[in-house]
């Protein structure tokens, strides 16, 4: 017996992605249209060791807004893809090329879009332990030797709170020292007061560090 169709289900709600998903997503979609398959001969070459290179390979590029605000990294052949399919311009090169029979082209290192792009605003980056390490360049913040562990100020078993203010690097002998103490009361001082990075943080975190040819755009992620 035809019972006819299934009823249609109620579409929920949607719900606005990250900021990079957003940036990943315009990325990915432009790398779906024809300026892609001009960057196939490219990709190949690539593959083949036929991209002159020094003696690393093209690595990621710095994707910005409109507004040079940082949007996302990303790999360089995928910037070269926003560049071709004029989605975006190039704003600093790394001295890689992509070479291919009918191209010649400069790996981009930094590229702008060339339409806005909407991004829910974020207060703060997510904290993570490499973040810390990153954010106190891998030194204790109490001695200033070289950090192994991450410390709680005030430990969270007496209502500490996990955050960036509440969180330092720490060697080995200081996280021992400390224990279940606040710095005073374990006869320690704080080095410097732990801090939020601002949101572009997140992108350091990333990739590791600030690249010296983006630390215009990325230079004041470590700043509170």
């Amino acid at each position: 017996m035809d019972v006819g169709p299934p009823p249609m289900r109620a579409r929920e709600p949607a719900t606005a992605p990250p900021a990079d998903s957003i940036a990943g997503g315009l990325v990915t979609a432009v790398s779906t249209n024809g300026a892609a398959r001009r960057t196939d001969g490219v990709a190949g070459d690539a593959r083949r060791g036929g991209v002159a290179t020094n003696g690393r390979g093209p690595g990621k590029s710095l994707v910005l807004n409109v507004t040079m605000e940082p949007l996302c990294v990303v790999p360089a052949r995928r910037a070269l893809v926003l560049v071709l399919a004029a989605k975006a311009d190039v704003v600093a090169t790394n001295g890689h090329r992509y070479r291919s029979a009918t191209l010649d082209l400069a790996a981009p290192s930094v590229v702008r879009l060339r339409r806005f792009v909407h991004v829910p605003y974020r207060r703060r980056a997510a904290l993570s332990r490499r973040g810390v390490f990153i954010r106190d360049r891998n030194a204790c913040g109490y001695c200033g030797s070289g950090a192994e562990n991450v410390d709680h100020i005030v430990p969270r078993s007496r209502g500490g709170a996990h955050e960036w203010e509440n969180v330092v690097a720490a060697c080995r002998r200081c996280n021992s020292r400390k224990k279940d103490h606040t710095p005073e009361e374990a006869g320690m001082v704080l080095r410097a007061r732990p801090y939020a990075p601002r949101a572009a943080f997140w992108l350091v975190v990333a990739v590791g560090g600030v690249r010296p040819d983006w630390h215009d755009y990325l230079g004041d992620a470590l700043d509170a």
